[in-house]
């Protein structure tokens, strides 16, 4: 599925000098969940995703030169299938943005940066009550069914 993407919209590879950008949108993005990180994990994500050894990586949409999304993502063997799988582990798009297309377009992205890396699925999670969020990924893939547990292993 290839989303005609918005007019001035453009989404790369975060290089270096993205940095401060993304730091912005992180910010913005961790507000938004009402979640609270140490800078030195914030600062332990850049340096993966600047990291060409580390599976983490960032695609920033930009929208006529300013920073206004981004998908956090990763390719991983998996036991299921022959090939990889690529996991999409946060996307955001700036409030002011929402509704342009913009998070469609980094989707649409993903699915073609994993069709030519052999990937077999995409994956991603979000919060049951993100209901805005779960009417763009319904027009991707449908709920598998899955229910995630988490355990705090520092405790």
């Amino acid at each position: 599925m290839k989303p005609d993407l918005p007019e001035g919209l453009v989404i790369r590879d975060a290089v270096a000098a993205d940095e401060a950008g993304w730091r912005r949108l992180w910010s913005e993005f961790l507000t938004f969940y009402d979640k609270d990180l140490p800078d030195s994990v914030t600062s332990r994500t850049w340096a993966r995703i600047m990291d060409p050894a580390h599976p983490m990586s960032l695609r920033l949409a930009e929208l006529d030169g300013a920073p206004t999304g981004f998908t956090l993502w990763q390719v991983h063997d998996s036991s299921w299938v022959a090939t990889g799988d690529l996991y999409l582990e946060d996307l955001f798009v700036t409030p002011a943005a929402r509704g342009g297309g913009i998070g469609r377009a980094l989707i649409g992205d993903l699915v073609d940066i994993g069709r030519a890396r052999g990937c077999t699925r995409i994956y991603w999670m979000t919060e049951e009550t993100n209901v805005t969020a779960r009417k763009l990924y319904d027009r991707f893939a449908s709920p598998d069914g899955h229910i995630r547990y988490r355990a705090d292993l520092t405790g």
